[in-house]
């Protein structure tokens, strides 16, 4: 059994709790034992799960893992620090807000042989999943991306490539690696309002777009034109939600890298996917800066 700690009570921290107590029967995750959680707020025992102090959780020999929950810009401290406390970590995404600090993490947990698990529950999608399948093996042509969403607090989420990393990352696991050859923004902030285009090319010198807009009142929605030569996917491919949830599904996953169910293959593929999104997260994050620069 792996004593695991849950630090961050917010949506995603309570499922994390919710999940921990409801393992599904005979999965990996019946490997994981919640210890506790952590939060800056007191807020006593949730579902008879004890509030436990963040210097108590490092420093617990019971405690083997931790499950970080909290906000974007909170992700870097509270991953080193477990990390260096000697625990395994699962982080949602995106892992941190600036890509060097992403390599520098990894190497701390290769040496010093821990686990390090980021949440990309959006590739665990019904959705996407049928996206894949309808994409693979076809001849792109071009093709865009767009999400909108309500407006969020930049100082605790990060600049939009990263707070958006999920978009990013279904370009890069459905066509591969990527080159950004131009990004802008445009930024209303007494609107709260934020829209960030980013241009690439596949290996194969095929136009992609992604577009992140986020601002009051715009309604969560995910819109694709992908084209092929073989015709156009426009819709989001409709799928039956699945049995198990999101993150019920990541945190199987986690238990098994932890009991070495996981192959050397897929976790090489997985590192080089999630470091080279964070990569191209912040290419676009400097190309944004410096068009602001010329032009201030």
């Amino acid at each position: 059994m792996f004593g695991t700690v849950v630090v961050g009570i917010g949506i995603a921290g309570s499922v994390r709790i919710r999940d921990m107590l409801n393992p599904m029967p005979s999965s990996p995750s019946e490997h994981l034992k919640l210890f506790g959680f952590v939060s800056r707020r007191t807020l006593g025992n949730i579902n008879e799960v004890k509030q436990i102090s963040l210097k108590d959780a490092l420093g617990s020999e019971e405690i083997q893992a931790a499950i970080i929950s909290t906000d974007n810009k909170s992700h870097e401290e509270n991953v080193r620090m477990f990390l260096e406390a000697g625990k395994h970590v699962l982080v949602e995404y995106p892992m941190v807000l600036s890509a060097s600090t992403a390599r520098e993490l990894w190497d701390m947990a290769e040496q010093k042989g821990k686990i390090l698990h980021v949440e990309h529950i959006e590739l665990l999608t019904e959705e996407y999943k049928q996206l894949k399948k309808e994409v693979a093996g076809k001849e792109l042509v071009k093709g865009t991306l767009h999400f909108t969403g309500g407006a969020l607090d930049e100082e605790r989420s990060g600049f939009p490539a990263f707070s958006g990393i999920a978009r990013l990352t279904w370009l890069v696991d459905l066509f591969g690696d990527l080159t950004v050859t131009s990004a802008t923004r445009e930024e209303q902030k007494e609107k709260s309002y934020s829209r960030m285009t980013a241009h690439f090319q596949t290996a194969s010198k095929k136009p992609l777009t992604w577009i992140e807009e986020r601002g009051p009142g715009l309604r969560r929605d995910k819109k694709i034109n992908f084209c092929f030569k073989s015709g156009c996917l426009e819709n989001l491919p409709e799928a039956p939600r699945s049995a198990v949830g999101l993150f019920m599904q990541d945190q199987n996953l986690f238990a098994k890298k932890l009991l070495g169910q996981v192959s050397r293959e897929e976790l090489a593929a997985e590192k080089w996917r999630i470091l080279r999104c964070l990569d191209l997260a912040e290419e676009i994050r400097q190309h944004c800066e410096r068009l602001v620069k010329i032009h201030s």
